[in-house]
């Protein structure tokens, strides 16, 4: 008996999302309260994992709401986007329009340069 399991593409990412919900879940119980920034300059600023991870080709918008110590649905929330619209931003599977872009980069309390500055077309 094979221990096998056999998957869609859409199946796999769907699950890859759920356990990537999932993780930022657990983060977020660690955290007293992930959307009140703390007044500290820092806050602005990324640590070099998350630079590592922006230089690797990991999306903007998922770096910083990661930093932010943010779940997809609090920050699409936040924004007044789509969650599902943001995993296809955060994934690339679509750039975003201006407008979604420039209302997340305000949700997460950023320049929308700090996310066009890393957004690279794919194809």
């Amino acid at each position: 008996m094979s221990d096998t399991v056999t998957l869609s593409r859409a199946d796999y990412e769907a699950l890859l999302d759920r356990l990537e919900e999932a993780e930022d879940n657990r983060r977020l119980d660690q955290i007293e309260d992930p959307q009140r920034s703390t007044g500290n300059a820092r806050d602005d600023y990324l640590p070099i994992e998350a630079v590592e991870r922006l230089c690797a080709g990991e999306h903007p918008v998922r770096v910083w709401r990661k930093h932010r110590g943010l779940t997809r649905e609090a920050l699409a929330a936040a924004a007044g986007v789509a969650p599902s619209y943001l995993t296809e931003i955060e994934t690339r599977k679509k750039p975003g329009s201006f407008d979604a872009l420039a209302k997340l980069a305000a949700a997460l309390k950023i320049s929308l340069d700090d996310i066009a500055a890393w957004t690279v077309p794919t194809g």
